[in-house]
């Protein structure tokens, strides 16, 4: 059994946390926030690849009872027409469908988890540094204390802390080019063709998607390219002049995307989409990066929260299935960095696309590449709790 530092207690941190105790380790959980975490109160829609990932360590059942099941996508030019209708992921099998929730609601339920199954979950814990020697991992915090164990998971994020002790010269994230607007609206747009339903706009201007919930509320995004927004922007700017200032740029398109954003109250908020390099080192003999600390990518794929379970459950097979932590770490990264740049690369290119105005593509648009959450016969046995590492 070994003794496991975990920085962060956020998807990343808590899907680690379960995964790793499942594999018969000590996981100690440490989280900057005083209480449950900060959250600007945006929603995700976590693919089936992560549902399967969160089912190798038992919490899948938890996270489908939150939310809502999304079945298909459909994909609409700017001037209304349908571009593509495809179903996703695995609609069949209910604990792997694909579900839209708020990040709140997915962290929530994890931490839940991770108090039910007696892992200590500690608040407050700033991270300041980090000291190794050959046989153990310690992490410094703010207040003092220090935590010292086996192996030092380093969740901590876009921002991460473990990553800039790791790499002291690398680069910290880039903004990749878009705003991302994320709110809630009364308004129902119509056709809905089916309450499980994601709808994806490439709009002459903004790329926008929206789900209608089972209540009748939708829920609703904008990647709007353009100059980062600065926090005091966001601290001075009111949800009614965000409204004021997207708008203009949907209203011109035939689609139900500007009265979406006018039925929106004051639940809106923006955000920087902000991406990771390729390359970044990830691991030393004790200590490793999980989630947005390793690979963070633009939000165009929609994978971020799904990646990084998948790190949880590869990390927790690979400590399990592999002698030391260094060969343990190694494994790790060799399936998974690849796979996490591919999401990475796809998400760039989908955030620096924008088609001309007034064409219309003839093959599938690009929202519908998706590979990263198909998983083919090589991923499912790597999500597969029972099959060795060695054979995935």
């Amino acid at each position: 059994m070994a003794r496991i530092v975990i920085i962060g207690g956020g998807i990343a941190g808590s899907a680690a946390a379960l995964a790793l105790h499942k594999a018969g380790h000590e996981p100690v959980v440490h989280e900057a926030h005083p209480d449950t975490g900060a959250d600007i109160g945006a929603f995700m829609t976590l693919a089936s690849n992560g549902m399967r990932a969160l089912a190798g360590f038992d919490a899948a059942r938890a996270v489908a009872d939150v939310g809502f099941d999304v079945t298909a996508m459909t994909v609409l030019d700017e001037t209304g027409a349908e571009l593509a209708a495809v179903p996703l992921g695995e609609p069949d099998q209910p604990l792997t469908r694909y579900r839209c929730l708020r990040r709140a609601e997915l962290g929530a339920v994890l931490q839940a988890e991770v108090r039910s199954r007696g892992i200590d979950l500690r608040h407050a814990a700033r991270l300041t540094t980090v000291t190794e020697t050959e046989d153990s991992v310690t992490a410094h915090f703010a207040d003092g204390t220090t935590a010292t164990g086996d192996l030092l998971v380093g969740a901590d994020g876009l921002h991460s802390t473990v990553r800039s002790w790791l790499d002291p010269a690398g680069p910290g994230p880039d903004y990749a080019g878009q705003a991302v607007f994320y709110g809630y609206s009364t308004a129902t747009p119509p056709p809905v063709a089916g309450p499980d339903l994601i709808t994806m706009v490439r709009g002459s201007e903004v790329a926008f998607g929206y789900l209608v919930s089972p209540t009748g509320r939708t829920f609703w995004f904008a990647r709007v390219p353009g100059p980062p927004v600065s926090a005091e922007e966001r601290a001075r700017t009111t949800p009614a002049q965000w409204r004021a200032r997207l708008e203009p740029l949907l209203r011109p398109d035939r689609t139900p995307c500007a009265d979406i954003v006018a039925g929106t109250a004051d639940d809106l908020m923006v955000t920087n989409a902000l991406h990771l390099r390729p390359g970044t080192p990830w691991r030393t003999r004790r200590a490793v990066l999980i989630g947005d600390a390793a690979h963070a990518a633009s939000p165009a794929t929609g994978q971020g929260a799904s990646m990084a379970l998948e790190d949880a459950l590869v990390l927790a097979k690979a400590l399990r299935d592999t002698p030391t932590p260094a060969e343990a770490l190694a494994r790790y990264e060799h399936h998974r960095r690849p796979r996490a740049e591919q999401n990475m690369a796809i998400s760039a290119t989908l955030t620096a696309s924008r088609p001309p105005t007034g064409t219309r593509p003839q093959a599938a648009p690009q929202d519908s590449q998706r590979p990263p959450a198909h998983p083919d016969q090589a991923l499912l046995r790597l999500l597969d709790w029972h099959t060795p590492l060695h054979q995935s």
